[in-house]
This record gives C-alpha cells, structure tokens and sequence, in this order.
C-alpha cells in the first residue's frame, strides 16, 4: 500500500477531536470485552485491517477468548453469545451498514428490553466512534504495528 497522509500530524486538533470520542468511549458502563466485539465487527464491516487487529488484541487483553473474537464475524448462528451481546451486535451492523436500512425498530425494541437508555447510548456512540477511526484508518492506509 502507498503510504497516504498522516492526519494526526496534519491536522492535530481535528485528531483530538476524534480522541475526545474515544475517551467517551472509554468511560462507558459497558462491559470491555463487548465494546471490543462492537469495534472488531464493524472493522470487520468496514474492511479496516489496522482497527480488527487492534481491537481483537484489546479484546484478549480484557479476557476476551479467541473463539469469541473468531465467531464474532458470524455472532449471529454462533452459541458463544447471549441474547443481549447479539442484540448489541445487531445494533452495530445495522448502524455500521446504515445506508441500508439503519437501526431497525425491531433491533431498538429488544434493545429496549434488554439495555438502560444510557447503554443504548452507549451502544451508538461506541459504534460512531470506531466507525470514524475505520474511515480514516483506510483512507489514509494505516497498518498496525506491535
């Protein structure tokens, strides 16, 4: 790949703005592994080499299982996940692919059933989040370095 610009360097305070998200995102009441599954599947999604590999890495370190994180690309006909992570990846999918349809009524009502207004929150805006850092990870061609 040919090496593109680097934002972070370029533009340091539209950068910030996006590491203000991912604080936010760090302070959320969600479970850590979940919101690693959430950032693995819509890199998945989203081709975006650099945010899988980071993300499943951070998974492990939460004591996430190589299992999960290798059926978290077929979470849905997979009985390694509960209800609720399902429902928080469908969440995911649907945001991540909104063009499509968005997030159905049907995907929200269960998320009401099984999630706080607050984690629904949550939910979305982890999801936002990482869905920026795809875009500009693979549009600027980065790779993951240990």
């Amino acid at each position: 790949m040919e090496k593109r610009i680097d934002i972070q360097r370029i533009e340091p305070k539209a950068y910030e703005a996006m590491l203000g998200l991912e604080k936010y995102s760090s302070t959320s009441t969600l479970d850590k592994k979940l919101i690693e599954l959430i950032k693995t599947r819509a890199s998945q999604i989203n081709g975006c080499a650099y945010c899988i590999e980071m993300h499943a890495n951070d998974a492990l370190k939460y004591g996430e299982t190589q299992r999960r994180i290798f059926a978290v690309s077929a979470w849905w006909e997979s009985p390694l996940f509960d209800e609720k992570e399902k429902i928080a990846l469908k969440m995911a999918e649907e945001i991540t692919l909104i063009a499509k349809e968005g997030l159905s009524s049907e995907t929200y009502r269960k998320a009401k059933e099984n999630f706080s207004d607050n984690e629904i929150a949550q939910i979305i805006m982890v999801t936002v989040t990482i869905n920026s850092w795809n875009r500009i990870a693979v549009s600027t061609h980065q790779v993951h370095e240990d």
